[in-house]
């Protein structure tokens, strides 16, 4: 049977009802190696098989700051019990406190499909219910989803359909320069879905016909090996001072496109007299930029030669904005690729996130697919999507976000479906902290991982395996049946069945529904999208979808709103949808909003944490929480490919062999990596892929504290969140700063603790 996840699409091989083997698609030219290690984790010791209740909630012992979430034990109710349990929680939480203090944003990628998208379920659900308070931004690229529709204009998305594809860059670009890299690994994702990979051909396409790559990026293997990269190791968080120098280089010898930034620009002078050092008397020259960024002043000199000189293009790559002041890359990249003479020019400019999802470069869109119909939210409460730990332990406090102040709400319940904040959130002692404020933690979960253990009441759902579907990637052109393969395991249930149970007790049972069992709701969807697309000529009928697998969608055709492209041949005519209908190199509005951390144009600020600054000398090495090659995020960490990347159980931590050397680690050892927020268990990896002075370690490892809910207590496992700073990084976006941390690396020669992030909880009946 046909399955399709984020890491692609599968051939499920069945056997009475168990899972035998995945393989991947003949058609699929680099399938990821996440699949087949589905198997691993289908029906473990690690499954919720039945609802289950904290037991010091049951028991009605204080739900305030002493309460045992983490380390208590579970007692598995009957899901009559459970639904009862949910829906006259919801009651008294929004009767006693409002709707604004259900909480119902649950960020994350949850898993592929169209009808049973977790997020769109819960949102639903709880909008019918009265409303709820939401997140907004994402966790991957927050500062740049706040940054843009200030810089080019449209929605945060947008710049998606308006960069160029990599079959235009292999056409007509001389000089990519990736800024964070191009990892190979974190293509072989899309959100919704994906039918087959295609970006490893594409860029070794690009490389034949002659595309010469530079990376810079502090790790040598953030691009593909075939690609024969240039790399110029930064210092951590520099980027924006090495586009500044390079900038200042093109702007004193004459090199920049002054036709461009005059007609398709506003607020260049300005910019300028700061590169200059007319507002703060220092140059932001090449001289300059070497002493922060570790490149040298020739290497800067010569790549602002270059890009002025070939047709280029400027990649930025979502990590550097995930950083203390992350929006500056961004903006500044964008100004550079201005500057530098290729924007609007065909495979040439300026583009974000390529090889971050398969999808990106690959196809400018998709037509849209029809989804669960959104229902509008009462409340108008939301907080950024990092500021989580910050409301629960802050109610009431005001903050600044995108020149708007916002009040942090009281929040009694969480709701938590899809996702894993144990995961993606920074600082996991604080989180801890501040997760024990709600009155009640509610969670949708398929595996005892550390959002279920931390949880009060623990619903058991069914995995994409085990239930009917389709799946819409990202900009991916093909629908893909996901027929189920096998019966949920245990008492599980879909989310849909779950939240119609509770809409039932509740009395929008109708609403919630719509009278449609789930396979009708798939087919009403499938069927929906075929008619807004044009019927037969676009698409075939539900039931030879169902039969085939997989259909391609007609492609979408340009010219896509806020093409660079127009805005170079007529800026009158084809104005951006920014105030002045131009790039925005400064920004009245961002500099109305009067932010000490976010200026009015592309400004280079130290970073709170990074190799210069005086914590350094007790913290000498920089960490880098970057993407995992064996998982996607935390989802499948139980899958046999991640389990097959652990050394001595524990995640892998990249560090270079001279730093290793001074402290005596030898590859294979375990280590323990530290900081003044925590420390974690990790097996130690040797190589000069990553610069000295620099550390990687994965994100993804599912937390397994020695000590749950004490601070400061000892990872076990790997997860680099117990390390990284829950710090906004900046007024402008309050985006999360993860790759902001400065740690040290020592050699850890006491009994190893066992592992347990795999194993359930204490469980009584």
């Amino acid at each position: 049977m046909s399955v399709a996840t984020h890491w692609g699409s599968f051939i499920a091989v069945v056997d009475s009802g168990r899972l035998v083997r995945i393989e991947p698609r003949d058609d699929d030219p680099a399938p990821s190696p996440i699949g087949p290690g589905m198997v691993k984790a289908a029906d473990d010791s690690a499954r919720v098989l039945r609802p289950a209740v904290r037991k010091g909630w049951l028991n009605g012992l204080p739900r305030i700051h002493d309460t045992a979430r983490g380390a208590d034990a579970f007692v598995e109710v009957s899901w009559d019990d459970a639904i009862t349990l949910v829906s006259d929680e919801l009651r008294r939480v929004r009767s006693q406190h409002g709707d604004s203090a259900v909480f119902g944003g649950s960020y994350g990628w949850a898993s592929a499909g169209g009808f049973h998208n977790a997020q769109g379920q819960l949102q639903r659900f709880l909008a019918l219910g009265g409303g709820y308070t939401d997140s907004r931004n994402t966790y991957s690229t927050a500062a740049l989803e706040v940054i843009l529709p200030h810089v080019i204009g449209g929605h945060p998305w947008s710049y998606q359909s308006r960069m160029p594809m990599w079959d235009e860059i292999a056409e007509n670009c001389e000089l990519v320069v990736a800024f964070g890299g191009l990892a190979l690994k974190n293509s072989q994702i899309n959100p919704g879905g994906l039918a087959r990979h295609q970006t490893q051909n594409l860029q070794r396409r690009c490389r034949e016909a002659g595309v010469r790559f530079v990376n810079v990026s502090p790790i040598r293997s953030d691009v593909a090996g075939f690609l024969d990269a240039e790399w110029l190791p930064v210092v951590p968080n520099t980027d924006t001072a090495a586009m500044l120098g390079i900038a200042h280089t093109m702007l004193v010898n004459g090199w920049h496109d002054e036709d461009f930034l005059r007609r398709c620009c506003v607020g260049f002078d300005r910019f300028a007299s700061y590169l200059v050092g007319e507002l703060d008397g220092i140059p932001k020259d090449a001289a300059w930029a070497a002493e922060i960024t570790g490149i040298s002043r020739d290497a800067i000199t010569d790549l602002a030669r270059r890009l002025a000189t070939r047709r280029s293009l400027i990649m930025v790559n979502y990590a550097v904005q995930r950083a203390d002041h992350g929006e500056q890359p961004i903006w500044m990249s964008v100004v550079l690729a201005a500057m530098a003479g290729s924007m609007g020019r065909p495979g040439c400019g300026w583009g974000a996130g390529y090889a971050t999802m398969d999808a990106t470069g690959v196809a400018p869109g998709r037509p849209s697919v029809a989804a669960v119909p959104k229902v509008s939210n009462p409340v108008a409460d939301f907080i950024p999507v990092a500021r989580i730990a910050d409301t629960l332990l802050h109610p009431g406090k005001t903050i600044d976000y995108d020149g708007r102040r916002l009040t942090l709400p009281e929040l009694r319940l969480i709701y938590w479906c899809g996702g894993n904040p144990f995961h993606h959130h920074q600082d996991l002692h604080r989180l801890t902290r501040a997760w024990q404020t709600p009155d009640t933690v509610v969670v949708h979960e398929a595996w005892w991982n550390t959002t279920a253990k931390f949880a009060d009441i623990v619903l058991p759902v069914a995995t994409t395996l085990e239930r009917d579907d389709f799946a819409a990637g990202f900009s991916d052109p093909h629908l893909v049946a996901m027929p189920k393969v096998r019966e949920p395991e245990g008492e599980s249930r879909t989310d849909h069945q779950i939240f119609a149970a509770l809409a039932s007790r509740l009395g929008y049972e109708q609403e919630f529904t719509q009278s449609r069992s789930e396979l009708a709701w798939v087919r009403h969807l499938y069927e929906q999208t075929r008619t807004e697309l044009g019927g037969d000529a676009a698409l075939p009928g539900f039931d030879d979808f169902w039969r085939n697998s997989t259909t391609e969608l007609p492609p979408l055709t340009g010219p896509f709103p806020g093409s660079f492209e127009a805005l170079r041949s007529d800026p009158r005519r084809f104005p951006l949808p920014t105030p002045s209908g131009r790039i925005e190199i400064f920004s009245e509005e961002i500099d109305s909003f009067g932010y000490d951390d976010c200026a009015g144009h592309p400004t280079w600020y130290e970073p709170v944490e990074w190799l210069h600054a005086d914590l350094s000398a007790r913290f000498p090495l920089h960490l880098i929480s970057n993407q995992p090659a064996s998982r996607l995020h935390s989802q499948y960490d139980n899958g046999g490919h991640s389990l097959s990347s652990k050394i001595r159980d524990r995640e892998p931590v990249t560090i270079n062999p001279s730093d290793a050397a001074s402290r005596g680690i030898e590859n294979g050892m375990v280590v323990r990596v530290h900081n003044d927020r925590g420390s974690c268990l990790a097996g130690a990896v040797l190589s000069d892929d990553v610069m000295p002075g620099v550390v990687q370690l994965a994100t993804g490892a599912w937390w397994d504290p020695v000590r749950p809910g004490l601070s400061g207590t000892l990872d076990r496992h790997g997860n680099p969140n117990v390390l990284t700073a829950d710090r906004p990084c900046s007024r402008l976006s309050q985006g999360p700063s993860a790759l902001s941390a400065l740690v040290d690396v020592e050699r850890y020669d006491d009994p190893l603790p066992e592992v347990q992030a795999f194993s359930p909880p204490d469980l009584e009946h």
